[in-house]
């Protein structure tokens, strides 16, 4: 067998992902935050952009959208995503004063950039400032509490110690003995001052060790905890498995005692360490704002101004006369011309197609503005593409950490995306999240006498034209945090004997 090695020439197409197409991509999806802080990495790096971030709020849940969400409007509305400073130029055109060497210039640039409902606050409301000062007032309050109570030094010492091993809900995450050894303190003198923080430091439940600890701690402050409740603390498997019946044995109580016991635990705090920790989320700033048209009746996506921040342009013969460059400085600063135009197009792009998609989910989901989550209908992120011409993965992009403010709350794109249950006699197929809220519905009119059992919602279901597996049902049901229909069944009971 011959061997040879020689050379072809072929011609074949192949998609080359340059730095600009990235950039596009990256861009679309990014959340709103994300957007701002890329952009100040832009103007930081590139002299003739500035961003002017707007305002940002969310939608009242419940209500219209208010005025101070200003729309941007399609079309040339978009033009207030860029604009000119005063001391300079306007620069809208700077591929085509750039000319021929534009592509060249693009190659040679390198760009830096890497689910319900939410309700927001309104324009004069400070929440967020509020909900600061309320992180630091009480984080300040139970340290200065250890201070007041535990004048010793060593002893003062061992509560912060003990204080910053609090875990978010307030649980001691770490052994005191370990931390009174290291302070060189008694094993007695660390379990005395673990009883005192826990019989002082507010809110009431902190330093506990685990949940019962933390519930008996709460039910000692209010003078209810005695031998009968501590039983039924010891055993709290028992009690959410609702099973009142083998309490009863253990406590020598009536199952109607028990379930008043129930009740009154249902009023403590199992997180009271929630309000030490910062604060997880921050308010959402919705990039599409729902409006009815006055005159159609039908509901519009409008790009919300505070979501998208402004670009500001400016021309090199802003920061110094023309001849006052060198040829060096010239040439960066072209290629800053280029770069920046490409950003603004890119912007303009990402705006269009955001509004594009909002508008078609819109279109399809109408019935959610009217009826809720009951009028959800079934979609996926392929009809949407399908509908607009676009690929999955932009629609997923788009929708993915982008919000729309409707009257009936803020919610994530994707939340309107839900898989289709199919109807019996081929009737229109049901949306997930429309068939979760049946089955909720039918659980919270179930009686002592009638409570349905996975099967029992499965066959009614059935009999309203939506086909439904047991296991489906059952899978729904955990989604929604409801319990089995012996547990439904035992408190229902427990509920008639308190009454």
């Amino acid at each position: 067998m011959n061997l040879s090695v020689n050379l072809q020439m072929r011609q074949s197409q192949s998609l080359v992902m340059t730095p600009q197409l990235l950039q596009s991509i990256r861009l679309l999806q990014f959340q709103h935050a994300e957007l701002q802080a890329f952009l100040e990495r832009e103007a930081e790096a590139n002299p003739l952009i500035e961003v002017e971030a707007g305002t940002a709020q969310s939608a009242p849940e419940g209500g219209d959208a208010p005025d101070d969400l200003a729309p941007l409007s399609p079309g040339a509305d978009l033009a207030p995503l860029t604009g000119t400073r005063d001391d300079g130029e306007v620069f809208a055109d700077a591929a085509e004063r750039i000319g021929d060497n534009a592509d060249a210039a693009r190659d040679d640039l390198s760009f830096s950039g890497e689910g319900l409902v939410l309700s927001g606050f309104a324009a004069e409301d400070d929440g967020i400032e509020r909900i600061g000062e309320g992180v630091r007032s009480l984080r300040d309050h139970a340290l200065g509490e250890i201070h007041d109570t535990f004048g010793h030094a060593i002893e003062r010492a061992l509560a912060e110690a003990l204080f910053a091993e609090l875990t978010e809900a307030g649980y001691l995450a770490a052994d005191p003995t370990e931390r009174a050894a290291e302070l060189g303190v008694a094993l007695e003198a660390a379990e005395a001052l673990l009883a005192r923080l826990q019989a002082s430091a507010e809110p009431a439940g902190l330093f506990a060790r685990d949940l019962a600890e933390c519930l008996a701690i709460q039910l000692r402050r209010r003078g209810r905890f005695d031998p009968v409740i501590a039983c039924v603390l010891a055993h709290l498997p028992l009690l959410a498995r609702r099973d009142f019946a083998a309490l009863a044995r253990l406590t020598g109580e009536s199952e109607a005692d028990v379930a008043e016991m129930l009740s009154e635990i249902r009023t403590l705090d199992p997180r009271p360490g929630a309000g030490l920790g910062e604060p997880e989320a921050a308010p959402v700033t919705p990039d599409i704002v729902v409006r009815e048209d006055a005159e159609t009746g039908l509901w519009q996506a409008e790009l919300n101004a505070a979501a998208f921040p402004r670009l500001v342009l400016r021309a090199p013969d802003s920061i110094a006369p023309a001849g006052a460059f060198r040829a060096g400085e010239r040439g960066f600063l072209t290629q800053c011309q280029q770069s920046a135009s490409w950003l603004q197009r890119s912007l303009e792009q990402r705006a269009r197609t955001i509004q594009k998609v909002a508008g078609e989910i819109l279109r399809r989901q109408d019935g959610f503005m009217a009826e809720g989550v009951a009028g959800l209908r079934p979609m996926t992120l392929m009809d949407i593409a399908e509908a607009l011409g676009l690929h999955e993965s932009t629609v997923s992009r788009v929708t993915s950490g982008k919000f729309m403010a409707t009257p009936r709350g803020t919610f994530e794109m994707k939340f309107f995306f839900t898989v289709a249950i199919a109807a019996s006699g081929g009737g229109d197929a049901h949306s997930a999240e429309s068939v979760k809220l049946r089955i909720g519905r039918m659980i919270a009119s179930e009686t002592v006498d009638h409570v349905l059992s996975d099967d029992d919602i499965a066959a009614q279901l059935r009999e309203d034209g939506i086909e439904l597996a047991r296991r489906t049902v059952a899978k729904y049901r955990e989604a929604l945090g409801l319990p089995s229909s012996v547990q439904r069944r035992r408190e229902l009971n427990a509920r008639r004997l308190a009454g």
